[in-house]
């Protein structure tokens, strides 16, 4: 009609930074949740194994991984008073579910 494509209006380069933005920030808030869930991993492992031969389960591990970032900062925080890693499955156990 007027000779303008949708990619040449101003709506359309707006929207797509938007979207641009929204998924860099996406992938960053996704890194630092991978970030966090390593170093819980590694956190965990040197207090209930403290360099013996020993690493978690992978039943342990992959409830760890499905943890939102809540759930670690607590865990983050909870994993100081574990003695073994007996605590750490009681405290998953424990875990409310989230919805």
């Amino acid at each position: 009609m007027l000779g303008i494509t949708l990619e040449e209006t101003r709506f359309y380069r707006e929207a797509k930074e938007e979207g641009r933005e929204q998924g860099l920030e996406q992938g960053i808030e996704q890194g630092r949740e991978q970030e966090g869930r390593a170093l819980i991993l590694r956190q965990l492992n040197r207090r209930l194994f403290n360099r013996r031969v020993g690493t978690l389960p992978e039943s342990i591990t992959s409830r760890i991984a499905d943890l939102s970032i809540e759930q670690i900062e607590t865990l983050a925080e909870e994993l100081l008073d574990f003695q073994s890693i007996a605590d750490l499955e009681v405290w998953l156990e424990n875990l409310p579910q989230e919805d």
